[in-house]
């Protein structure tokens, strides 16, 4: 009888799921780093040269051997268009919590009516 009553409360504990919180379709996305700046370069290379490989696990594998491969030379341009790609985003980003934090501060204002409040009260209870 205790091993039922032990998983009766396990299965409570189960069924409450955590929601996930919801995406904002507004929110600006994360921009890609230097390999897969690369990526979107070497895939176009690799299906004309091999139009015949239909496998995404083949092109990705090619393209990570040849990242590997490659200097560091070789990767500056790709880290520089990445680097100018996350200067963008940083921008876009901040913008958009600026925005976000825009709500909040009209709060701040009734948090300030508040402490009047209060001290109105305080006065009132000295008379």
């Amino acid at each position: 009888m205790k091993a039922r009553s032990r998983s009766s409360n396990g299965d409570s504990r189960l069924s409450v799921r955590k929601t996930k919180a919801e995406k904002d379709p507004n929110k600006p996305k994360r921009p890609p780093s230097a390999f897969f700046v690369f990526m979107e370069q070497f895939r176009k290379d690799y299906k004309e040269k091999h139009p015949n490989v239909k496998q995404v696990s083949v092109i990705g594998k090619a393209g990570g051997d040849k990242w590997k491969s490659m200097s560091d030379a070789d990767k500056a341009p790709f880290t520089a268009k990445a680097e100018k790609l996350k200067a963008e985003y940083t921008k876009k980003i901040d913008a958009y919590n600026n925005k976000q934090a825009g709500g909040p501060a009209t709060s701040g204002d009734s948090d300030k009516s508040k402490s009047e409040v209060n001290d109105e009260d305080e006065g009132s209870g000295d008379e």
